[in-house]
């Protein structure tokens, strides 16, 4: 009984490997992120995070076993040029989604132990105020893959 306790505890904690990790209100769709050269300092992380409750719900931090640190990023245009920055967590609206995607909003895998390579996934753990953590899997697509790229991250 207890191995097959242990067996589905950790079926449900990498759910995200199916595409969507599901806690609360809180369900992670289409987690994903690009491959990275080897070297590279930092990868990120895209996700759309959906709230089905009656109530908003904070993203306040992430971890993730391929980095040393994990921030919450956004990047915008001023003036013609791009900028990121960390923001202090990410509200989504009751009801509503918040895109985690190339050019705005994302995960920072910062500090990378091992490359980000196509074909595999970044095991982590998104913290939510009121979902509280959700593991999920981010699947490594190819170096092209998604929207336009992420200058800016070199000297992270």
């Amino acid at each position: 009984m207890k191995t097959l306790l242990e067996t589905a505890c950790a079926a449900l904690l990498f759910a995200g490997v199916a595409g969507v990790a599901h806690a609360g209100d809180i369900s992670l769709e289409h987690p994903w992120s690009r491959a990275a050269p080897k070297g590279a300092p930092v990868g990120a992380g895209y996700v759309t995070l959906k709230n089905g409750g009656a109530a908003a719900d904070k993203l306040i931090s992430a971890t993730a076993d391929v980095a040393g640190r994990v921030e919450i990023h956004e990047m915008t245009m001023d003036n013609g040029v791009m900028k990121m920055r960390p923001v202090n967590g990410l509200e989504i609206p009751a009801g509503k989604s918040v895109e985690l995607k190339p050019g705005g909003y994302h995960i920072m895998f910062m500090q990378l132990k091992k490359p980000l390579v196509a074909g595999e996934t970044v095991k982590s753990v998104l913290t939510f105020e009121k979902a509280g953590a959700v593991p999920v899997e981010f699947k490594i697509e190819a170096m092209n893959a998604g929207a336009a790229g992420m200058p800016g991250h070199k000297g992270h």
